[in-house]
């Protein structure tokens, strides 16, 4: 596609990706740690995060210099309310042909069938172990979940 464009390399670029919140559900040592996302961290207030007509505007203008895969991000996404009617904006986007999800899964029960319902692809789910005890010390969580 002309005007698509590319990496340093010359590579099309062809994904974008969407962080729709900086909160999360974990402090793993490696992303959020407690020492200095504790309960007092402020993170951004509501209104200064895009909203879901920013973001499917953007997904549009982005589809149009050829970009053809969106993938929501956070944070944890599934903390931001109502993803399933972002989903749905995006999932009506012309040129968006792969709508994806990262998530560290906690709250994918909750959310799958009305993210599939309202057109998600794909979900990543970012799993750091399957043994209890190194999940819970990797994500200083007090439970497995």
């Amino acid at each position: 596609m002309p005007g698509t464009p590319v990496d340093t390399l010359g590579r099309p670029m062809r994904d974008l990706r969407v962080s729709v919140t900086d909160r999360c559900n974990f402090r793993c040592r490696y992303c959020m740690p407690r020492e200095i996302f504790g309960a007092d961290y402020q993170f951004l207030p509501r209104e200064a995060l895009l909203s879901f007509e920013e973001i499917t505007r953007l997904a549009g203008v982005f589809t149009g210099l050829g970009v053809r895969k969106v993938r929501l991000t956070g944070g944890e996404p599934l903390l931001r309310h109502d993803l399933e009617s972002l989903v749905a904006m995006l999932a009506r986007v012309p040129g968006v042909e792969d709508l994806t999800l990262t998530t560290n899964g906690a709250l994918l029960a909750r959310h799958a069938a009305g993210l599939a319902a309202a057109g998600l692809h794909r979900v990543t789910v970012s799993l750091d172990s399957l043994d209890d005890a190194t999940f819970v010390a990797g994500n200083d969580s007090p439970v497995p979940v």
